[in-house]
């Protein structure tokens, strides 16, 4: 099926972390390979104004718009509703349905409020990969690549480290590799599956300004040319070329919040490998349905 011409926005409106409903709208992707789908969460949603925001963005562009509701509090959830209904946006209200199940069981009513739900059932693997992430960290292939579920390339001080770090939490091992113009990258990235890795990039502006406050903290006079923006910006069309000749998709992370930096990295990910390598085992990629924080804590305080 040929791919839509129009993004499709998953909104998951949540009062706690937003994992069910990414979850679910994985899961629902998953059943649409023809379409472009984009997850948004909007989690931690706790006040009449915070629910307005959101109802803000739908109003952008409601067309394209699905909504996954895991809000409990019944008035806020009543707002998502309605608000919805008025939008004409499609929503599905995740968590009623179980409720109302369990209620006409029971007879007991909701407690209505964000609980947590206990220790992750993966809470060891994300231990690993947090482990995994530190020991493989700009550069130092400690364990080497065939164990990285996430490889990622580009010059210093484009994100590298946190991001890796942030996909260790979630359960992702991930190295990340810094490209240096005229240093040669380790034989074992010309080596790895191609589908793990992926490059970052950044404003050539933002990066003079990121590396001018480390020269600053550092004390490192001698390093001018490490902020130095023509050299900034021959420094990047050499990483650019060394990004084309492994032939990864290249993330810009100028205006990404490392949330959305990691969700957007595991979504390359899991559709490459997808492409590249069909008979892989899905569980290298899409743990939890590719769920870029699929912890299994979804009411958290």
């Amino acid at each position: 099926m040929a791919a839509t011409a129009r993004v499709i926005d998953i909104h998951v409106v949540a009062d706690s972390t937003g994992d069910t409903g990414t979850r679910v709208a994985r899961a629902t992707q998953a059943q649409f390979p023809g379409h472009d789908v984009r997850v948004v969460r909007h989690p931690r949603l706790h006040t009449p104004q915070g629910v307005d925001d959101v109802v803000a963005q739908l109003r952008t562009d409601p067309a394209a718009a699905v909504v996954f509701c895991t809000v409990v509090d019944d008035a806020l959830r009543s707002r998502v509703l309605d608000a919805c209904a008025a939008l004409d946006v499609p929503c599905a209200d995740l968590l009623a349905p179980a409720i109302d199940a369990f209620t006409a069981r029971t007879g007991a009513q909701p407690a209505r409020v964000v609980q947590p739900v206990g220790l992750a059932a993966d809470y060891f693997d994300r231990i690993h990969a947090m482990e995994f992430a530190v020991a493989n960290d700009d550069g130092h292939l400690t364990d080497g690549l065939d164990e990285a579920q996430v490889v990622l390339v580009g010059a210093s001080r484009t994100g590298k480290t946190p991001l890796s770090m942030y996909l260790g939490y979630l359960g992702y091992p991930t190295a990340n590799i810094p490209l240096v113009p005229g240093v040669a990258p380790p034989r074992e990235l010309f080596e790895v599956e191609r589908w793990k890795v992926v490059g970052l990039t950044i404003d050539p502006e933002r990066l003079l300004e990121i590396r001018r406050r480390r020269v600053h903290a550092m004390g490192a006079a001698g390093l001018s040319g490490y902020a130095d923006l023509a050299r900034i910006h021959d420094e990047l069309d050499e990483v650019s070329r060394l990004q084309r000749r492994l032939g990864c998709p290249v993330l810009d992370t100028t205006a990404l919040a490392l949330e959305e930096a990691a969700g957007r990295v595991v979504e390359l990910v899991a559709a490459r490998r997808r492409a590249l390598a069909p008979d892989a085992d899905p569980g290298t990629t899409d743990r939890a349905t590719a769920d870029p924080a699929a912890t299994d804590h979804e009411e958290e305080p």
